[in-house]
């Protein structure tokens, strides 16, 4: 039995309303999160308490903090990008099932009165908004050159070209139910999103949908959605959102790995588009080919870092994937592994893949600075923010400086002229005593 270290949590938000995207840049617009998703969420945090937050669980992270929440242990990266609301409000979802309230998150004043927090000692965590105008890791494929010319290379491809040709008794039939929408593979996702949130969330419209329109649609939006969000290359630009995640990834694990870093939990709260690519990059589908494709709502791949029992010490990685709160948990193999991968292995197979910076971003997407935002690393970027900040203060006060010294002159003058009188003036001089 190998010993858990800590886990790193990607998970996808909850139920939401129509989420409408681009069908060449992949731009999104609002959408609002639900009760559904909140829920949906939320039982998925109960679901990874009870799996690594239990001490009868098998895969109990020893020297996690189960019942307060110690923030110097547990992170969380949010996505805010696009569908940024719903993945935030799955994130707080998630967490007060991680970590419910417990009356022991209470305090004790100076004159000896006990303050329990709030809701019965509510457990507030701390997120981290990964904003795409500073940070690209958690929503890359926006505003990419690149990335829009491998749209546009999928859309022309024969492999394109046959599965548009086998969904359009699909498309014929569904016609009547998406009010307007185009009925083309290239607007699968739309029309996909459409249908399930209107058979979700409108009984009006679940009564008169068809049988099957919903599962053709799921079929053929996977199909879709994973040859954009896939790549022949384990480093091709097809495969951009796990490329920037991957960074997390590996510097996380370091820090778990390393006794010195408290560090043990990590939440990534994203959308669906990062799990098509990690799956392509990790080599999962071949022996799961089933998961090809968009995951559920609230889905989860749990990347755990174990140390090895005698008489190999070294650190291993398992993972593990939920598809969905109603799945079980499923234990994913890796690069034609059928047993844990030690993660130096791991690291060597896919760390030229990562990219680690905005700036790395930037040349794979072949952007440019002059058309686009959030290019710099982050700390290059504050520094020319503080130079700016700087340059803009000191023409401030210069400027205040001399408009202070013409106030005083013209107020001088102005006053020496109504002292003036007319003819000499002879000013008699006193002669002051001094007292010693």
């Amino acid at each position: 039995m190998s010993e858990v270290l800590g886990v790193i949590i990607i998970a996808r938000n909850g139920d939401r309303y129509e989420y409408h995207q681009d069908p060449k840049t992949y731009d999104g617009a609002a959408t609002e999160t639900t009760a559904l998703g909140e829920t949906q969420s939320f039982q998925l945090g109960s679901q990874l308490r009870s799996l690594y937050l239990s001490s009868s669980s098998p895969s109990f992270i020893k020297g996690l903090s189960s019942e307060l929440l110690d923030t110097n242990e547990v992170k969380a990266r949010v996505k805010a990008g696009g569908e940024g609301t719903v993945a935030f409000d799955s994130a707080i979802a998630l967490f007060q099932g991680l970590y419910p309230p417990n009356p022991k998150n209470k305090i004790t004043l100076a004159n000896d009165t006990v303050v329990v927090a709030p809701l019965g000692g509510y457990q507030y965590v701390p997120v981290e908004t990964v904003e795409p105008g500073n940070d690209r890791s958690l929503e890359s494929w926006t505003s990419c050159p690149a990335f829009e010319k491998h749209i546009a290379e999928f859309h022309a491809s024969d492999e394109f070209k046959e599965i548009e040709k086998q969904a359009q008794p699909f498309f014929k039939g569904v016609k009547d139910f998406v009010f307007g929408r185009p009925t083309t593979l290239e607007n699968i996702w739309n029309i996909y999103d459409f249908v399930n949130s209107e058979l979700t969330h409108n009984k009006t419209y679940a009564y008169r949908l068809p049988p099957t329109y919903i599962e053709q649609a799921r079929h053929f939006a996977n199909l879709h959605e994973d040859g954009i969000f896939s790549d022949k290359k384990i480093a091709g630009i097809g495969n951009i959102a796990g490329r920037t995640l991957l960074h997390t990834i590996l510097s996380s694990l370091q820090r778990i790995a390393f006794n010195g870093d408290p560090l043990q939990f990590l939440l990534v709260q994203t959308t669906y588009q990062p799990f098509i690519s990690l799956f392509h990059q990790m080599d999962v589908l071949q022996s799961h080919p089933d998961l090809k494709g968009i995951p559920e709502y609230s889905s989860a791949l749990a990347i755990e870092l174990r140390r090895g029992s005698p008489p190999d010490l070294r650190d291993f990685l398992r993972l593990k994937f939920k598809n969905g709160t109603s799945s079980d948990w499923k234990t994913l193999h890796v690069f034609s592994h059928h047993a844990d991968i030690p993660l130096t292995e791991f690291i060597y197979r896919i760390d030229n893949a990562a990219i680690t910076s905005n700036r790395e971003w930037a040349q794979a997407c072949n952007a440019k600075s002059s058309s686009s935002t959030g290019f710099l690393d982050a700390a290059k970027e504050q520094a020319v923010q503080s130079a700016f900040t700087g340059i803009v203060a000191f023409f401030l006060l210069f400027g205040l400086f001399i408009i202070t010294r013409l106030v005083r002159r013209s107020r001088l003058r102005a006053r020496q002229a109504r002292l003036r009188l007319e003819g000499d003036e002879n000013v008699p001089v006193v002669e002051k005593r001094r007292f010693i």
